[in-house]
C-alpha cells in the first residue's frame, strides 16, 4: 500500500504539493470513487486510479530492453557523448515507485546489442552480482580470421580460463572458463540458425563469458593475438536480444521475459 500523493508523484504529476492542487482541480478517482485526501493509500496491484475518467497504468518498476548503438555510452550524464538516456522517451525518465531508471552493467561507446534499464534495483543487484555467475553472449568479429585449428585452439584456451595482462590502470586477471562457438562451423552442422551469418567467416564467433570485467572480451581475443573489430551482446542469461529492435531502440519486457532474468 502507497499513500496516493507518492503515487502521483513518481507517475509523472510533479512534487507532493503539485498532487495537492491536483486533487483539488481535477477529478481523481480510486476505484470508481472521488478522493481528495493526499494521505489516501493505494494498492498498486488491484486498485484502479483515473483522473478526469483516464486510467493510469500504475507500475512500482519498470523494465526495458534496449538494442544498443554505437556512440553511446552507459552513463546518466556525459559532456561529450550522448548518452543511452538520450535514447528514452522523457516520459520514462522520472523516478518510478522503484527508484530511478538505470542501466544492468555496462556496454563500451563502440559495443552494441542489449542493454537493461531498470528501476528494480534488487534484480540489478542479481544480474551483475559476481556471485550469481549471469551468462552474457556476444557476437564477435575478429580482425584476424581463424583457421580450423586455430579455432579448436582458442576454444580449448577459453575454456581453460586465460590469463589477462594489465590493461592501463585496470589490473591483470584470470578470466574464468567461456564458451566460444564458432559461427561458420556451428552453421556447417545445422546449429545457430537463428543467428544471421550470410558473411560468416573465420573471424566470427560468439563468446559467452559469467563475469564481466573491464574491456573483458576485447583483452581476451588480445590475449590470443586477435584483435576485436565489432561487439555485440546478444543474450544475458536466458533472455535474447529481440531481433526485430532497431538500433538505439527499446521496449518493456514482457512479464514472460522479466521471468528470464530470475
Amino acid at each position: 500500500m502507497e499513500r496516493i500523493d507518492k503515487v502521483l508523484s513518481h507517475h509523472g504529476y510533479g512534487t507532493r504539493k503539485d498532487v495537492k492542487k491536483l486533487l483539488r482541480s481535477a477529478c481523481v478517482t480510486l476505484n470508481g470513487r472521488q478522493i481528495f485526501d493526499p494521505s489516501a493509500h493505494i494498492d498498486l496491484s488491484k486498485d484502479r486510479l483515473a483522473i478526469d475518467g483516464e486510467e493510469i497504468t500504475l507500475q512500482h518498476d519498470i523494465y526495458l530492453m534496449m538494442n544498443k548503438c554505437q556512440d553511446h555510452v552507459c552513463a546518466n550524464r556525459d559532456g561529450e557523448h550522448r548518452t543511452v538516456f538520450d535514447l528514452i522517451d522523457p516520459d520514462l525518465r522520472h523516478p518510478f515507485m522503484g527508484g530511478e531508471l538505470h542501466h544492468v552493467g555496462r556496454l563500451d561507446i563502440d559495443t552494441e546489442g542489449l542493454l537493461i534499464l531498470t528501476t528494480d534495483g534488487a534484480l540489478t543487484h542479481r544480474m551483475i552480482s559476481p556471485k550469481t555467475h549471469i551468462p552474457k553472449t556476444y557476437a564477435v568479429r575478429l580482425r584476424d580470421s581463424v583457421d580450423q585449428t586455430g579455432r579448436d585452439h582458442y576454444k580449448e584456451l577459453f575454456e581453460k580460463g586465460l590469463h589477462i595482462p594489465r590493461e592501463g590502470n585496470e589490473a591483470e586477471f584470470d578470466a574464468q572458463s567461456a564458451g566460444l562457438v564458432w559461427i561458420s562451423s556451428a552453421k556447417e552442422n545445422g546449429e545457430l540458425d537463428d543467428v544471421d551469418s550470410k558473411n560468416a567467416d573465420g573471424c566470427d564467433c560468439l563468446l559467452t563469458i559469467y563475469e564481466g570485467k573491464f574491456h573483458q572480451v576485447k583483452r581476451m581475443f588480445a590475449a590470443v593475438g586477435n584483435e576485436v573489430v565489432y561487439l555485440k551482446r546478444v543474450a544475458m542469461g536466458e533472455l535474447k536480444l529481440d531481433p526485430t529492435l532497431p538500433l538505439g531502440g527499446y521496449r518493456e519486457l514482457s512479464p514472460e521475459e522479466i521471468k528470464l532474468l530470475g
